[in-house]
């Protein structure tokens, strides 16, 4: 149901003004200006649960949680009067020369009862970017600080995203996100990804592609020495890559030769945290305990901004030794109301059982889509909990790509909308990741709109 009091918008612009403004001031990321300038943006005003409303007051099933992250779903009550009750008490409070504030603490013991085991110490971020940002510091920091400052390459994977910022951007795995800021961080470099669906491998060499993707970061480590490489940082499950599910060989196979080399493992919750995958975090499916854990999104459902780093007791002790500043940190590190938020949002999960609820649905979801794998345009389902993806082919038989630029993938992502459905396209991948709140018929709804979008395409391609 709308609240009547968030339907009275008399005194809001009209649609028209709205659109002329926002193309008059604002500079959009990830948007292709040009075709921007040409259409306008689609202004949301409201939300709940699933759903979300424009300023001409039409309603979209949110199929992408707004970027991966509303979890909890739209229009809680509860995560507003938290903040609001933390901002008449305490709006703001720095965290460096010593300070602290009552919701960062809770927020930090309530992240070490659900992290994996092994990681107790929290450094407080407001965003994906900076947690990778900070973890990459944190790695080079700890090899420096123990007499190893030779051990600085960081080794991420072909087709990973891992944020826009420079560190982050120089770990992300996907060239379209490069070309125009080089040169990038120097001491980066990237391995395969497992791809069930297009990885190749020699299988009279390893099992599967996980075993071969494994194997391809082995390589890299010996190939650069041991001796030089800090940390390795994978996703669980990619998602801007295309939602990529690995083989359950992988992330086993990962942490043991990170263990023998003696390579940090960075484990990027950003996405997969709080619940996406049908558990509280990707890395549970495969029983990993990685050194270094970014989060964001999940943590605050996106009602504020708020990341984290969880890291073990031992890599903090090295930070913490005698005569070392660790000099680095965020003007909003631990913000008091973002961590109010927090708190208010993890409580929602565990009340309403959330995790449980996406591995449900996730089931219900991935069977849902599979339906439409005798599409002529779709090659390939797949998903983990509340997270699938659909990948999009020329011929199913072969696997052939649609030229790049026929853009079909736009082309769905736009009809999608014009059927009431928000989701994203990561090239011709489709991917989907609703509110964990969404029931059965909400995931009718989303197939439903899903289907109609991709009849309307393939008609035309």
């Amino acid at each position: 149901m709308w609240r009547k009091e968030q339907r009275a918008m008399s005194d809001q612009p009209s649609t028209a003004e709205l659109v002329q403004e926002d193309l008059t001031h604002l500079l959009h990321p990830m948007t292709p200006l040009y075709e921007h300038a040409q259409r306008g943006p689609l202004v949301l005003v409201e939300g709940q649960g699933i759903m979300v409303r424009d300023s001409d007051g039409r309603e979209y099933l949110d199929g992408l949680a707004g970027l991966w992250n509303v979890n909890v779903g739209h229009g809680r009550r509860e995560i507003v009067a938290a903040a609001a009750a933390q901002m008449e008490r305490l709006a703001f409070a720095p965290s460096f020369f010593g300070l602290s504030n009552v919701p960062a603490i809770q927020l930090g013991h309530r992240l070490a009862e659900l992290t994996p085991p092994g990681l107790k110490r929290f450094f407080y971020t407001c965003g994906g970017s900076e947690s990778n940002e900070t973890a990459f510091k944190i790695a080079r920091a700890y090899w420096r600080l123990r007499g190893r400052p030779e051990k600085y390459k960081i080794i991420a994977r072909e087709r990973a995203y891992h944020g826009p910022s420079y560190g982050a951007l120089s770990a992300t795995g996907l060239p379209q996100f490069h070309q125009y800021y080089g040169p990038l961080v120097p001491g980066f470099l990237h391995v395969m990804m497992p791809d069930p669906y297009r990885g190749t491998y020699d299988p009279a060499r390893y099992a599967d592609v996980g075993e071969a993707a494994a194997a391809a970061l082995e390589e890299a480590i010996q190939r650069e020495g041991p001796e030089t490489v800090a940390a390795f940082i994978a996703e669980p499950v990619p998602g801007v890559g295309g939602v990529l599910v690995p083989p359950p060989s992988y992330f086993p196979r990962v942490q043991e030769i990170c263990r023998r080399y003696q390579v940090l493992l960075i484990v990027d919750e950003v996405i997969t945290g709080f619940g996406r995958t049908g558990r509280w975090f990707g890395v549970e499916h495969w029983g990993v305990q990685p050194d270094l854990m970014t989060l964001a999104k999940g943590i605050t459902s996106g009602y504020l901004p708020l990341g984290a780093v969880a890291l073990t007791e031992e890599i903090y002790q090295v930070l913490a030794a005698p005569g070392v500043t660790f000099l680095h940190g965020f003007i909003y590190y631990g913000h008091p109301v973002c961590c109010a938020a927090a708190l208010a949002n993890l409580a929602i999960i565990e009340r309403e059982r959330l995790v449980e609820n996406a591995a449900r649905m996730g089931e219900y979801l991935l069977a849902r889509l599979t339906e439409l794998r005798d599409h002529p345009l779709v090659g390939d389902v797949r998903g983990l909990g509340l997270m699938a993806g659909v990948e999009l082919v020329a011929d199913r038989a072969t696997r052939r790509p649609f030229p790049p630029e026929k853009q079909v993938g736009r082309q769905v992502v736009h009809l999608a909308r014009e059927n009431g459905l928000l989701c994203r396209a990561s090239g011709d991948i489709i991917c989907f990741a609703p509110p964990l709140c969404i029931d059965r018929a909400g995931v009718d709804l989303l197939v439903e709109r899903f289907r109609r979008a991709l009849e309307a395409v393939a008609a035309r391609v």
